[in-house]
Parts: structure tokens; C-alpha cells; sequence
């Protein structure tokens, strides 16, 4: 869709009467509803509509924060002005013709905007003339449960779909081609080309590999995936969950990313024969950007309680801020080979980070690499979680600790700014207070008899 007369063809076309339209917030949940056609075309021609600005004052689950201050009840919750976007127009297959567009916080909320955060900096990258790729993949949980079994269940002794490991199982992926093959043709249609749709080790688990796509693009489509394959999901009387661990037995599910750059011309610029593993210069200093930053920075990362529990050694994710060539016990991996495939995978993420976020996070630390040249450590060769790493390199082991630390980096009020930084700390630091309040079962395994 490039003009409102696209749209309004497009929608006498479908006969549509209402269209849905949606937001994501800082969690990376989609918020949204149903708009009449009328009052959908006039927010299209008067520059958008007002959405109510809570969206951006609660956690993931309708919970008002208390130290907020760009929203609140000390401002009486008014509206936050968003524009839709005409580019993000999909088809929705599971609802016939219906048709859905994303929107993004502007005005005095344009800074807390999640797709804001990641569209400033790419125009960052854009004024250093280059143009940013990248591509997400998540491994994630699918469960033989209805949000109301989940519910009865306590959230325990769930049913995965399959038991037993069977990584890249044939045999799964083919007796539950339903699901499998609902999610393929669902992403196809809604321009979310899955590149790899496999088995992982551990019963329910599955990975998804979205395609390569320019980075705003890919933010949007990794968003969009993880909002729909729930969907899907439930519509079979499944569920699927994005936790970064969600059994301490099982290794955890991440949200990688894979990132490059090219010249505003179309070259790849990651790529030089004459180099060690081919790695150029911008590619290298790209790699120490993302590496200074990976600690200070993590929040973005990893912004759950629970994104903690994956960080452990010995099960597929870092814990420090190492990087090496071809190595998937590091943080960040050099993936080398032809100059089109040469790419840094950022592997500290979790299926629960908001893709908008972990991509700015990315992109904005790589690019301050570039413009102060700023130079990796060796890399690692070999079992990264057996060698001695510098303190300054280990990540933080707590939400806590990585929300102060993202607070008081000078680096991320420049990059980010100062209203994004401490509204983004302060609900962080909220999920680790309401994570407080509570009595873990292991808690009263431990304490409750014998103590």
C-alpha cells in the first residue's frame, strides 16, 4: 500500500467494514482492535488516531507500573497519538478477508516506542551509509494445552507436543504436520517467509528461522511471527510459549539474531578475502561494538526475571561477551564464508526479548564499534565456557543488575536517549520488584519443613 486511495480500493475491493490495526510495547506485545472503516480512513488522512497511552504504563500483564513518568495516573492516562503504516498492510488468512496494519507511537511517546527506538537507529546506520540486514530465529514451545487447561494446571506437568529429544525429527515434524505446515503456509501468506522450520531437542520444543530482510522489516516480522503462532496455536487448541527457559532440565529457547551491513549501494561490506576468516575491518570493529556493549546493555537483551535462567553455562547460551568464528559457545558469532553470507550472530538474546529492542541493541552498539574503532577481543576457539574471560566481559546474573547497568550507561542516553533509558530501566526494575513479592515453589521445597 503506498497511498490512502490504495487503501481505500483495497478495502471496497474486500468489502471490509472494520480493519484491525495494532501496537507493540515494550514487552514486544501486540495491543490493538478493530477500527471502523470511516474512522479507519480518516486516522489514515488526519495523521493517525489516539490510543490509549496505559499501553505503554503496564507490564505484560495489565499491571500499572508505579515508577513510570512519561505515563501514569499523575498524568490520568490520556492518548498517545499513533500513525498507521501503510507499508505493514497483511492479509489475515485465519480471519477470511480481513486485513491488519501496524501503527507507532509518535508525539511526547515517540521516544518509549519500541519500532521508534529501532527505526532512530537505523537512520543512524543509514547517515554512516550503510544499510542494515538482519533476520531473527526462535526456538519455542509447543504445548497440548488451552489457556484454560494452562490455567487449571497451575502452569505445571504440562503435555509438549511430542515427548522425548528428536532434534531435526522427521518423524515429529511429520505426525504433527498440522501444526507445522499451518505455521509455514500462515507466515507465508502474511509475507513472514520462514527460511528453516525444524524439531529442537526437548519434547514441544521447535525453531524458526524467519528470512533475511532490511532490519525494520525484520523487527516487524519477527514480532508479528511470535504474535501469530500463538494464534495458530490456539485456534488448534495448542499453546505456544517464547520463555526463555521454561523447565530447568531442558536448555533454553533463544531469540537470535543474525546482522549485517551493506553499502547504501547494495555491497556487503563484513566480507574480505585478505582477512583472517574473511573478516573486514567494519565487520570486526562491528564485532567490538556489540562486545563492549553486550553487558551494559543487556536488559534490552534479556528483559524477563526468567531470561536469567537461561544465561547458564553449558546449555546453548553465553555468559559472557565472547565472540569467535563458526562457534556457538560464544556470544556473538562470526558466521563466515561467501561475501552475501558473511553475518555476526547475536546469540545473547532469548525467545522472550521484544525483537525490536535486541535488533536496536545490535545495531547501535555494532555502529558505535565502527565510529570509534573500537577492537574485539581475540576470539574464541573451542569450549568458550572453560576459558578464563575478563570481569568486564561477564554478563550480568540479574534483571536487576542489568537494568542499573543500562541506566547508568552515558552510551545508551546518547544512543537511545534519555526518556527511552529510563523509562525502559524503571520497567525493569518493576518486573524484578513484582518477581519479589512472591514464594517460589522451590522456596517452599527448600525452607518449609526444615528450617
Amino acid at each position: 500500500m503506498a497511498t490512502t486511495d490504495d487503501v481505500r480500493q483495497l478495502l471496497e475491493e474486500r468489502g471490509l467494514k472494520q480493519i484491525k490495526v495494532g501496537v507493540f510495547d515494550i514487552d514486544g506485545v501486540m495491543r490493538g482492535k478493530y477500527m471502523a472503516r470511516s474512522k479507519f480512513l480518516s486516522s489514515l488522512e488526519g495523521g493517525g488516531f489516539g490510543f490509549c497511552d496505559v499501553v505503554l504504563g503496564w507490564d505484560c500483564q495489565d499491571q500499572l507500573y508505579d515508577n513510570a513518568t512519561l505515563t501514569g495516573w499523575h498524568l490520568g492516562f490520556g492518548d498517545a497519538q499513533v500513525r498507521l503504516l501503510l507499508d505493514s498492510c497483511r492479509k489475515l488468512p485465519l480471519e477470511d478477508n480481513m486485513v491488519f496494519f501496524l501503527g507507532e507511537f509518535v508525539g511526547k511517546h515517540e521516544p518509549l516506542c519500541p519500532r521508534g527506538v529501532l527505526r532512530r537507529v537505523i537512520a543512524k546506520v543509514r547517515e554512516r551509509g550503510f544499510e542494515p540486514y538482519a533476520a531473527c530465529e526462535y526456538e519455542f514451545l509447543v504445548v497440548e494445552e488451552t489457556p484454560e487447561s494452562l490455567e487449571d494446571k497451575g502452569w505445571r506437568s504440562l503435555a509438549p507436543m511430542g515427548v522425548s529429544n528428536a532434534g531435526y525429527s522427521v518423524l515429529r515434524n511429520s505426525v504433527n504436520t498440522e501444526f507445522y505446515r499451518g505455521l509455514l503456509d500462515l507466515c507465508e501468506e502474511m509475507d513472514i517467509v520462514l527460511e528453516g522450520l525444524h524439531e529442537e531437542t526437548g519434547p514441544g520444543a521447535l525453531e524458526a528461522a524467519i528470512s533475511v530482510d532490511r532490519a525494520l522489516a525484520a523487527g516487524d516480522k519477527a514480532a508479528l511471527f511470535k504474535t501469530f503462532a500463538k494464534v495458530l496455536a490456539q485456534r488448534q487448541g495448542r499453546n505456544v510459549s517464547f520463555m526463555a527457559k521454561w523447565d530447568p532440565k531442558m536448555p533454553g529457547q533463544g531469540g537470535h539474531i543474525h546482522v549485517s551491513l551493506k553499502s547504501l549501494s547494495g555491497e556487503p561490506v563484513f566480507h574480505d578475502a585478505s582477512q583472517p576468516h574473511a573478516i573486514s575491518q567494519t565487520m570486526r570493529h562491528f564485532i567490538g561494538g556489540v562486545q563492549c556493549f553486550a553487558a551494559p546493555w543487556l536488559a534490552l537483551a534479556a528483559p524477563t526475571v526468567n531470561s536469567y535462567r537461561r544465561l547458564v553455562p553449558g546449555y546453548w547460551a553465553p555468559t559472557a561477551a565472547t565472540w569467535g568464528a563458526d562457534n556457538r559457545t560464544v556470544a556473538i558469532r562470526a558466521i563466515t564464508g561467501g561475501s552475501k553470507a558473511q553475518r555476526v550472530e547475536y546469540r545473547v538474546p532469548g525467545a522472550d526479548c521484544n525483537p525490536y529492542l535486541a535488533l536496536a541493541c545490535a545495531f547501535a552498539a555494532g555502529l558505535y564499534g565502527i565510529e570509534h574503532k573500537l577492537e574485539p577481543t581475540p576470539p574464541m576457539a573451542g569450549n568458550a565456557y572453560l576459558q578464563d574471560v575478563p570481569d568486564a566481559l561477564q554478563l550480568p546474573r540479574t534483571l536487576w543488575d542489568a537494568a542499573q547497568a543500562f541506566k547508568a550507561s552515558s552510551e545508551a542516553r546518547e544512543v537511545f536517549g534519555d526518556a527511552f533509558v529510563d523509562h525502559f530501566a524503571a520497567t525493569r526494575e518493576w518486573e524484578e520488584r513484582e518477581f519479589r513479592k512472591h514464594v517460589t515453589d522451590w522456596e517452599l521445597r527448600r525452607y518449609f519443613e526444615m528450617i
